[in-house]
């Protein structure tokens, strides 16, 4: 028999393309269009439903970069029409390559009711299955024309922000038709579209491919080209064998669950997430009322948040689909955060605020954290997942790692404490899936557990605004849901998929430790204000709790219940995993600083109202100590008269044109370059620094990655730097007794830097504060501290403790993690000696070792802080302006002092004039061993006055410890993140108002503290 498939597969397209689909929609006629174009913002519905409309005409151009059009279209059934199924289409000009990165619309009826939205691959609105001639139609649009952000060139653009777009009309209506749907030609399309899929992905030698490929030809013979619509039925019965033949038993099983990813900002500002999420809703919740059979999942809170606020409309069809068990609130989580850069508490109230949210509104608790596009996971989340009450985890992005392919699809993740959660990466590699027979082959061919396991999860529906799962994607689910040839495709909640799952697999492979995404290593470091403001909003929490709880308990001072839910879900949404990494375009970042700047400003109001609660009338200086340690004599949580200890600081020039520093503890020696060339520890006799090396050296490298501007950085960018150790001025800006100030000033390039270095009074630190002038493009700035020491590992922060990285780079695994994230320390030590370099606002770093030539050899172990970069993708401006930094390097460091350290300069003190016995002198909670660090007290969410103290241990041992109450106490308990009872801890004993118990590494542990004087 002669080969015909090629001829066969070429007809098939032309006769698909130029006949079968333009039949779906075989009689249209013109809709009347009038438009208004909203000023400035976008404006509630009720006022662009009547505004005063002007006709428009379709190929006429419309909407400027981010502005709303109000599109009014009218018409009318035509009489030889009656019976038929009809629907409008409406093409405002989509590109149906770029769904979700574009125009978009909101549908409504004249009363303001939404009906779907409108993008690129949903462009119909339903008139009805049978209607009556002359039945008049009238919809109105809210029209966003976003602009399209060039994602494959990464050119720099102006698009990213209103105030520095072009105003040009950037759309042209391409259709805006009442249209007669034929679904016979409709159904044809789908069967040929899944058929022709299949064929391309079975081999060409099999029976399956030449049966398909026959009953393709033997449909095309039956349809006549000139009358689709007449024969499409026929043309579909030759299909109906090869569509019937059920799949092979061990077909991989696909758990398809309707998606659609929608980043809370990214190439769009936070208020048109807002109308992406409305849109995407309003057409999820039509598509549960026509597919009985489509399960869809949503993730992120505050968008079901969104949602209730500004269309409550939506949210109440919301609520009754996920009443019916088919919209399944799922992840838990506030946002879908960055999971790297998020500190302790905050990555816990990411699930506190999430869960609530669920709870409250849904009566709905999530097992399953749903984050298929986070970059990278911290080894410090599998335990605030489990102390969260959830299970089990999705992600899909380590997908995209560029040097070693993830060896497991679904595998236990095990964290730094050894909490494991069952983690599922779905091989069909995209959380962006549209059932194409290509994306169900891949996932079938690559899935790592064959044999093991049968199943996997999919994540159906376009995200991001292009408005989630389509009706076509729905019909090749059932089409593929028993098909011989393919994965076997049935709609299922995440809950659902993951029972079984484990069920099947309960004991897979074991992942230890970070997740780490070998990509977007550039994301540590982007836009440097957003960071620093997350570090300074994270650390006023902390402090607005504590005192404000301290003084709520000492003193009756209101506690702002409300003020601080809505800045804790302020906070975390910008933790959004393209906000924090500085990802977004210049519009998101802009409001954020504006947003960080409201946020600092409530919260020290806070502060302030609460230490004045606590510090009456009274001539004496107090230190207010909000860190988990004692500091200046004043013990943690408490206020007191601060003591000065150590002897006085010295400083003077050396005869280099340098100067010398000493403080009794430490002897810095700084050249005539502004560079630190000698840190000796006294106590120790060693010297901190490799010979011949400098520290706090500022290098800056060229910085253009291959792609991925704002999240990249590549290996390469290594392989060029510059030293900037020319200076324009060194000097002695202050001396005295308690502390001695250098300062040294830099130009470089269009740049500027000014930097501080202070020695303290009794302080094993040098702390040192950079002001950079930024005026860079696609340039990388770190600074440098070459150290002594043989270290093969380091220790890095993380939440709830520390994870270890190597030094060296044996292994691929170890060579792509050239670029880490850490939180306020990292840490180095060699037997009997150590160091850290603390910080108050980067997470960027690199750690690297080089065993020094000559006779005495020796390791240098080298700590760069990355600090700024300047990429202008997508954000043409990034970081431009003004920065400061400040970081401390402390030689000498156990793990214990740099957890301290790296507390002390994120918690900086607080002077206040009060009475040394003021109600806030003891504090309100204390814990008696260094290993356990505090990280929030605050009274329980439930207003009910109890106290709630959460502690970890902190250095990665077992330890004992008591935590005492400054309150009289009724009963204490142990609870949940949510707050919420739980088991005691093995070895936990209370008496009168304290507890004893016993933790092992890393534990964390959340105490209710019942108050007597409120039973």
């Amino acid at each position: 028999m002669h080969d015909d498939r090629e001829l066969t597969e070429a007809r098939l397209r032309r006769v698909l393309e130029q006949r079968i689909r333009p039949a779906v929609y075989p009689a249209s006629v013109p809709l009347e269009v009038a438009a208004w174009v909203s000023p400035g913002e976008p404006v509630p519905p009720a006022e662009g439903l009547r505004a005063a409309h002007t006709p428009v005409a379709v190929g006429e151009r419309w909407g400027a970069p981010w502005d709303t059009t109000w599109f009014r279209v009218r018409g009318e059934v035509p009489p030889e029409w009656a019976g038929k199924t009809v629907e409008a289409v409406l093409d405002l000009g989509f590109d149906e390559g770029q769904p979700g990165f574009q125009c978009e619309a909101l549908v409504y009826t004249p009363d303001g009711t939404p009906v779907k939205g409108l993008n690129p691959r949903n462009q119909w609105v339903r008139v009805g299955t049978r209607v009556q001639g002359g039945e008049p139609v009238e919809w109105h649009l809210e029209a966003a024309s976003n602009p399209y952000l060039d994602l494959g060139s990464f050119l720099p653009t102006r698009l990213g922000d209103r105030h520095t777009a072009r105003a040009e009309p950037q759309y042209r209506l391409a259709r805006m038709d009442l249209a007669v749907f034929d679904p016979q030609v409709w159904e044809l399309v789908q069967d040929l579209e899944v058929l022709d899929e299949l064929m391309h992905e079975l081999p060409l030698d099999s029976e399956r491919r030449s049966r398909v490929r026959r009953a393709v030809g033997r449909s095309l013979d039956a349809l006549d080209p000139q009358d689709v619509n007449s024969t499409a039925s026929a043309a579909r019965q030759e299909l109906a064998d090869v569509l019937a033949s059920p799949s092979h038993a061990s077909a991989h099983r696909i758990s398809a669950v309707g998606h659609a990813h929608i980043d809370s900002a990214w190439l769009w500002p936070l208020r048109e997430t807002v109308r992406k999420v409305a849109r995407t809703a309003a057409n999820m919740t039509a598509l549960l009322e026509d597919a009985p059979e489509f399960v869809f999942a949503m993730s992120q809170a505050q968008q079901f948040a969104w949602i209730k606020e500004h269309r409550p409309e939506i949210y109440a069809k919301v609520k009754d689909a996920v009443r019916g068990g088919r919209l399944v609130p799922t992840g838990g989580m506030w946002v879908e955060s960055d999971t790297n850069m998020p500190g302790s508490e905050a990555m816990a109230r990411q699930f506190v605020h999430g869960k609530r949210f669920f709870l409250d509104e849904f009566g709905v608790e999530s097992d399953e954290v749903w984050l298929p596009d986070s970059f990278g996971f911290a080894a410090g989340l599998p335990q605030i997942i489990a102390a969260a009450g959830a299970k089990r985890l999705l992600t899909q992005k380590i997908s995209w790692s560029r040097t070693n392919s993830f060896p497991h699809h679904t595998f236990w993740w095990e964290g730094i404490d050894g909490t494991r959660i069952f983690t599922h990466f779905p091989p069909i590699d995209t959380y962006n899936c549209s059932m194409v027979g290509s994306e169900l082959a891949h996932a079938a061919r690559t899935f790592k557990e064959q044999g093991a396991a049968s199943g996997s999860l999919a994540p159906t529906g376009w995200g991001d605004g292009g408005g989630g799962t389509t009706r076509e994607m729905v019909a090749k689910a059932a089409r593929t849901h028993d098909l011989e040839g393919s994965p076997t495709v049935t709609w299922e909640t995440p809950e659902a998929f993951f029972t079984r799952a484990q069920d099947e697999y309960p004991d897979p492979a074991v992942w230890v430790g970070e997740l780490y995404l070998e990509l977007h290593r550039g994301t540590f470091t982007s836009q440097a204000q957003t960071k620093q403001g997350n570090r300074r909003s994270e650390h006023l929490l902390r402090e607005a709790e504590l005192w404000a709880a301290t003084a709520a308990v000492r003193t009756g001072f209101a506690y702002p219940y409300t003020q601080l839910d809505r800045i804790w879900k302020t906070v975390l949404l910008h933790q959004f995993h393209d906000i924090l990494p500085g990802s977004s375009i210049a519009w998101v970042h802009r409001e954020a600083r504006h947003t960080y700047a409201e946020v600092a400003r409530e919260l020290e109001g806070v502060i302030g109202a609460a230490l004045e609660a606590l510090a009456p009338s009274g001539g004496t200086e107090l230190l207010a100590n909000s860190a988990p340690h004692s500091r200046g004599g004043v013990a943690a949580g408490a206020l007191g008269a601060p003591v000065a200890d150590g002897a006085d600081v010295t400083s003077e020039p050396d005869a280099e044109g340098g100067f010398v520093l000493d403080n009794g503890l430490l002897r810095v020696r700084v050249d005539a370059r502004g560079l630190v060339v000698s840190l000796y520890d006294r106590e120790a006799g060693r010297e901190a620094l490799a010979p011949e090396a400098a520290g706090n050296l500022l290098q800056i490298h060229p910085d253009l990655p291959n792609e991925w501007d704002a999240w990249d950085v590549d290996a390469f960018y290594r392989n060029v730097v510059t030293d900037l150790d020319d200076v324009r001025e060194v000097r002695l800006e202050h001396t005295g007794a308690d502390s001695a100030t250098l300062r040294v000033v830099r130009s470089f390039g269009r740049s500027r830097a000014v930097q501080s270095l202070t020695l303290a009074r009794g302080q094993r630190r040098i702390d040192l504060e950079t002001e950079v002038d930024w005026h860079e493009t696609e340039k990388f700035l770190k600074v440098a501290f070459p150290l002594d020491i043989h270290a093969e590992r380091y220790a890095a922060e993380t939440q709830f403790g520390h994870l270890y990285r190597p030094t060296h780079t044996n292994t691929s695994w170890e060579a792509a993690k050239f670029e880490a994230c850490a939180h306020r320390f990292v840490h180095l030590e060699e037997p009997g000696w150590g160091a850290a370099v603390v910080n108050d606002s980067t997470y960027g770093h690199e750690v690297t070792r080089t065993v020094r030539a000559g006779a005495e050899r020796g390791t240098t172990t080298t700590v760069r802080l990355s600090l700024l970069r300047a990429p202008r993708f997508p954000d043409p401006e990034t970081d431009q302006g003004t920065h400061r930094f400040r970081y401390s390097l402390v030689p000498g460091a156990r793990l214990a002092d740099a957890v301290r350290e790296g507390h002390r300069i994120n918690l900086p003190e607080r002077r206040v004039t009060g009475a040394v016995d003021a109600p806030g002198s003891v504090p309100l909670v204390g814990v008696d061993a260094e290993q356990v660090v505090v990280t929030a007290v605050k009274l329980a969410d439930d207003a009910s006055g109890d106290v709630i103290v959460r502690f970890h241990e902190a250095h990665g041992g077992r330890t004992t410890a008591t935590v005492t109450a400054g309150f009289s106490v009724a009963d204490v308990t142990a609870v949940d993140l949510l707050e919420r009872p739980l088991d005691a801890p093995a070895h936990m004993t209370a008496e009168g108002d304290s507890v004893r118990l016993a933790l092992r590494p890393f534990q964390i542990v959340t105490l209710r503290f019942a108050r007597s004087d409120r039973a």
